[in-house]
């Protein structure tokens, strides 16, 4: 299977995921436009979206899944990133390298199980190992089992667990994958670029 990629300028991404999050059912609370726009601003970042024809209608594309990444310093002014980079810091060396974070993402429910987010996982490392980034680090929640199991098969390595003082199936997992050409060898999902969507 071959799939299809786009990327995404900042303002047209952020109004895409604000609106295919509408699709996914397990998220409490979705992202905005505007939450998203304002973390990305200034930082250096991808969106990309898989997309995929309507069932029925094989000339029309439509995204069905997506992930974005951006660069974590250790430094960082905004509370909630700082807050991350201090759990991390432990576990993640961020000196003299760069780190990305790899912040939000999913499938559509109807498109899950067909490899769409494994082939932006990899368009996502191809990226930045172009870019230069050193280590890519993403955190889930011990109740999402999918996406554990996904990740693992990435070979993303869990770094750190944080027990919830309640409820073990709240307690956070950090996974990191170090980057390097190596990565590149074990991708195995066939992937077009199409043209970039708004930059």
């Amino acid at each position: 299977m071959e799939y299809l990629i786009r990327q995404y300028g900042l303002e047209q991404g952020a109004l895409e995921i604000e609106y295919i999050e509408e699709f996914f059912g397990e998220f409490a609370r979705r992202k905005t436009s505007n939450e998203i726009t304002g973390r990305l601003t200034e930082r250096e970042h991808l969106i990309v979206m898989a997309v995929a024809a309507l069932p029925g209608d094989p000339g029309t594309l439509m995204p069905v899944s997506y992930k974005v990444c951006h660069e974590l310093f250790s430094q960082e002014s905004d509370p909630r990133l700082a807050d991350l980079a201090a759990q991390i810091e432990d576990v993640v060396d961020f000196n003299g390298r760069r780190v990305l974070y790899s912040w939000i993402g999913g499938t559509r429910i109807d498109w899950r199980g067909q490899g769409h987010f494994r082939a932006l996982t990899e368009e996502q490392e191809a990226w930045a190992i172009a870019a230069g980034f050193d280590e890519v680090v993403v955190k889930t929640k011990n109740r999402y089992y999918e996406m554990r199991g996904t990740l693992a098969n990435l070979h993303f390595n869990v770094v750190k667990y944080v027990p919830h003082p309640i409820e073990n199936l709240e307690s956070k997992v950090f996974l990191s994958k170090k980057l390097g050409p190596h990565v590149l060898d074990l991708h195995r999902s066939a992937r077009t670029r199409l043209e970039d969507s708004g930059r």
